[in-house]
């Protein structure tokens, strides 16, 4: 008994060295071969040329010690519903600092501001005609709008929501692999959310991803519970569920044919209410979607004829290699799990498995290959990689696996990620507003947009951004921008800045008023010449941060009080 006791203890020494060996180093590995990230967002080849490593080689030893305490105590196991979201809130709350770094975060914007100003009403009927809708689906800009009417214009009150909703998709993964297997797999899948930096650093952005993960893992787990226990109340929640995520994004559509999967896999274990139970749920819903998608059928044609003709031909030109995808943006060790999960599965039949491989059979066969395009199954994914981790012998080393990923996660993106974004020209939208909203006696301002020089990219699309991060409000003197070539328009992925035109709360007012001004410009104020007529010389400020990595380019002027001629130039 001692010998064999000492045999285990010995073994699982081993293997938690073993891990530790791993976790310290994996980042330094990567950071050496980050030539292979070619994300067009957080390329490890362009954050570490801009962050100082060794802090975060650093970090990621602090968490690899901390991981190891943590692993020792059964705390989070016992009772995961509470501590869950309240961790993934400690998690990104240091995030919440990054600027919006995506563009299309202005579209979402204007959606939201309309109703904030016009009322649901207003919102409901000109959603996809006054207000320009792009590709884009109403229910994510809807919530985001209702925030804006009811609590107020502050970005703060938008990353609370997006990361309370990410919060609580931890808890529905939870619940998920609780279900189709136990307690502890689930547990580890919703905490390998937070092993993802890519995605973490996605949460406190003003986007649908974030949003549409969570109403897509809404709709599995509530249907996973009408099909199992039935019931009015659960069968109408499940239906409404799955109403939310067809209308969070187009691309949930196909997200969601992983509910067939769940049928399949109830049928063939032999439930027999399985089918009734899911015509139940999906019927109401298919007939909801189509009584909302007929009420608006000219927009949705036009959205979907858009879709066909350039954002699936555009995949092929936007994509992202899945070494980047699941090697660096992922942290490879889930990367790892998911595929000795796979085999494990396969090589035992396992049925369940079907429902979380899913995932690979969306990204790989349907060919989405870009990360924020299949961000909204990453849940499905960490089901995956938890089910591999099941393989590891010993609670303690899985666990200290677990949180090993979770705390390299969490430095990466707390002291790479968001110092890079920092240092982008994204960044100075958010600095020149934080700088008006500490000037004094100032209620309105003025913007002029300057043409791209180096950018596809329409400059007015920066403008609502700077709405988003001050509390003034905004004029824009309409300028005539010079567009670049109409072919090279039609196939950049910035395409949207051109054919989303400015609402009209932007117009100028008809009264007169000498107002400060800022200028947007993809050019430091050195090329700008002296300074728009009339123009207080020199500026109040000058926001110039660059990386040079990104093309489109948006440094910021602030001038004291000017008059525009009547031309705007």
């Amino acid at each position: 008994m001692t010998r064999s006791r000492s045999a285990g203890e010995a073994g699982e020494t081993d293997a938690l060295l073993a891990v530790t060996f791993v976790a310290v180093v994996t980042v330094p590995l990567l950071a050496v071969l980050r030539s292979w990230d070619d994300n067009t967002l957080t390329s490890w080849n362009w954050v570490f040329s801009f962050v100082d490593p060794l802090r975060v080689y650093l970090l990621v030893l602090a968490g690899t010690g901390l991981s190891f305490l943590l692993s020792r105590s059964e705390l989070l196991e016992r009772s995961p519903l509470v501590p869950l979201p309240v961790l993934a809130l400690l998690a990104v709350l240091p995030l919440w600092q990054e600027p919006e770094m995506i563009l299309d975060a202005s579209r979402y914007f204007l959606q939201a501001k309309h109703l904030e100003l016009s009322g649901i009403g207003s919102f409901l009927r000109e959603w996809g005609f006054s207000i320009a809708a792009w590709t884009d689906l109403p229910l994510v800009p809807f919530l985001q709008g209702l925030i804006f009417r009811f609590f107020g214009e502050a970005r703060i009150y938008i990353q609370a929501f997006t990361s309370t909703l990410f919060s609580l998709t931890l808890v529905l993964t939870y619940l998920i692999g609780k279900r189709i297997y136990d307690r502890e797999t689930g547990l580890f899948a919703a905490l390998l959310l937070l092993g993802i930096p890519y995605l973490l650093v996605q949460v406190p952005l003003m986007l649908v991803d974030v949003p549409t993960m969570f109403f897509v893992t809404l709709a599995i787990h509530a249907f996973l519970e009408a099909l199992e226990s039935g019931g009015p109340a659960r069968t109408a929640f499940a239906s409404m569920a799955v109403f939310f995520a067809v209308f969070s994004k187009y691309s949930a559509g196909l997200m969601l044919l992983v509910l067939l999967v769940i049928v399949f896999v109830l049928h063939r274990k032999g439930r027999e209410a399985v089918l009734r139970r899911s015509l139940q749920v999906l019927v109401p819903a298919v007939v909801l979607s189509l009584a909302a998608l007929l009420a608006k059928y000219e927009v949705v044609s036009a959205q979907v004829s858009l879709l066909a003709s350039y954002q699936l031909p555009g995949l092929g030109r936007w994509q992202e290699g899945l070494a980047s995808s699941f090697l660096f943006q992922v942290h490879p060790l889930i990367t790892v799990a998911a595929l000795v999960g796979s085999v494990q599965a396969l090589r035992k039949r396992e049925l369940w498995f079907a429902v979380p491989a899913w995932f690979a059979v969306f990204v790989l066969f349907i060919q989405h290959e870009r990360i924020r395009y299949f961000l909204p199954l990453f849940p499905l994914f960490t089901l995956m990689a938890a089910r591999g981790i099941r393989e590891l012998r010993g609670k303690v080393v899985r666990r200290y696996l677990v949180y090993c990923v979770v705390t390299a996660s969490i430095a990466i993106g707390a002291s790479a990620y968001v110092p890079f974004f920092r240092q982008t020209g994204m960044a100075n939208l958010q600095e020149a507003g934080q700088f008006l909203n500490r000037l004094g006696d100032l209620d309105n301002l003025e913007v002029l947009a300057l043409p791209q020089h180096t950018s596809a990219g329409n400059t007015e699309a920066a403008l609502p951004l700077l709405d988003l991060y001050t509390a003034r409000n905004i004029v824009y003197r309409r300028n005539t921008a010079s567009r670049p070539d109409e072919k090279i328009i039609a196939l950049s992925p910035l395409r949207f800045t051109w054919e989303t035109p400015l609402p009209a709360f932007y117009q100028e007012r008809k009264e007169r008023a000498c107002l400060p001004l800022a200028v947007i410009s993809s050019s430091v104020r050195n090329d700008l010449g002296p300074g728009p007529p009339g123009a207080s010389v020199p500026p109040l400020a000058e926001f110039r941060s660059s990386t040079g990595v990104f093309r489109y380019k948006s440094f910021v002027t602030l001038f004291g009080k000017s008059c525009l001629d009547e031309t705007g130039q």
